[in-house]
């Protein structure tokens, strides 16, 4: 949306980092105070259109890991680092970002299962996700979901900054 938002985002993204690595939580003190920023960045340099693009890079972002989350697959700190970067870069620039996300994250996970030694069941409970939609519609996976402590949890924050990193060398 506008460049001045790559230095708060790389600043925002190191922490974000940091925190999931070490805690497995993106905290709120890091990115409310970022998304407020970056609607009131927008409008201040784009005016009404900027903070229109910038909520709507926020509701997408919402949007998007917010059906993740509740499906059971991703947190709550995701679903508002995710928004927060969208209010800083706009739906358009965020839906690249979110494509290479999911690639970025899909890479880490399969490296993820195969240096744990546990990449079968990785691919079972993919199988199970994806092929048992149609059997439980769109509720969450009553084992493969973060509210089981017997979950194998991946932080997400670093496919995260990789998405939206890379989009900004896209433009």
């Amino acid at each position: 949306m506008h460049s001045i938002a790559w230095w708060p985002t790389l600043i925002v993204l190191a922490v974000a980092i940091f925190t999931d690595l070490r805690s497995r939580r993106i905290p709120n003190w890091l990115v409310l105070p970022f998304m407020l920023a970056g609607v009131a960045v927008s409008g201040w340099l784009h005016g009404w259109h900027g903070i229109g693009q910038s909520l709507g890079g926020l509701g997408l972002g919402t949007l998007f890991f917010g059906i993740l989350f509740w499906m059971g697959g991703m947190g709550m700190g995701d679903v508002k680092l995710c928004a927060a970067i969208g209010a800083w870069i706009g739906p358009a620039q965020l839906l690249l970002a979110l494509v290479i996300t999911g690639l970025a994250g899909g890479v880490m996970a399969l490296c993820w299962g195969l240096c744990g030694g546990f990449l079968g069941d990785l691919f079972k409970g993919s199988g199970e996700l994806l092929f048992g939609l149609k059997q439980r519609g769109m509720r969450p996976h009553p084992e493969l979901v973060l509210a089981n402590p017997l979950t194998r949890k991946m932080p997400y924050a670093p496919a995260i900054a990789i998405g939206t990193l890379l989009s900004f060398f896209s433009r």
